[in-house]
């Protein structure tokens, strides 16, 4: 008789006791994830995009951008630190004093040696699962973005900006009218 090895799956009431470590916890289907402190470059990459987007947001009040970390929690087995989010306006009852409950609009990874796997292939599809209308993925190391967006609750083929293009495309999104950052701005 074999016998299937039983798995206990975390959930935020596990979250809430880890140490603070000044490392990243999150939780993707109840597994545990550490994430160490970033290097520079990413750190330098997130600051330029969070700048950009919070001034436009100031600028339109079209909604709030939090970076890393914040507690988005999808479920109670699925609790991740995005370094950026954006949340619209309309979608304000998400944001309370501990923690973001749900999905929020726009969620930006920046990929680390540590982090490149769980960003492009479980989060993206956590986030797919949840609804988060654009997911993009920041690549330091190549320089370029990928843009996932939501289309009949499934992520479409991802859009590809770099700067190796002979002329980059700025970064901009349907969801923030009027928002335009160029890649040399972002990678700066």
């Amino acid at each position: 008789m074999t016998t299937t090895p039983t798995t206990v799956k975390l959930t935020y009431e596990d979250y809430v006791s880890f140490p603070d470590d000044g490392k990243r916890h999150e939780l993707i289907d109840g597994e545990h994830y550490v994430t160490p402190a970033p290097l520079t470059k990413h750190q330098r990459i997130s600051m330029n995009l969070a700048a950009a987007l919070y001034h436009h947001c100031q600028h339109t009040k079209a909604g709030r951008v939090f970076s890393a970390p914040t507690d988005v929690i999808f479920t109670e087995t699925d609790v991740v630190q995005p370094d950026l989010l954006y949340i619209a306006k309309d979608q304000d009852h998400l944001i309370t004093r501990e923690n973001i409950q749900g999905a929020p609009d726009l969620i930006v990874e920046i990929l680390s040696d540590s982090t490149r796997r769980r960003d492009e292939r479980l989060k993206r599809h956590l986030y797919e699962q949840h609804g988060v209308k654009e997911y993009w993925i920041v690549d330091p190391e190549l320089d370029s973005v990928k843009i996932y967006r939501l289309h009949d609750d499934r992520y479409a083929t991802p859009q590809e900006l770099s700067t190796e293009q002979s002329q980059p495309t700025p970064l901009t999104t349907h969801l923030l009218p009027g928002f335009s950052l160029s890649l040399s701005d972002l990678f700066a």
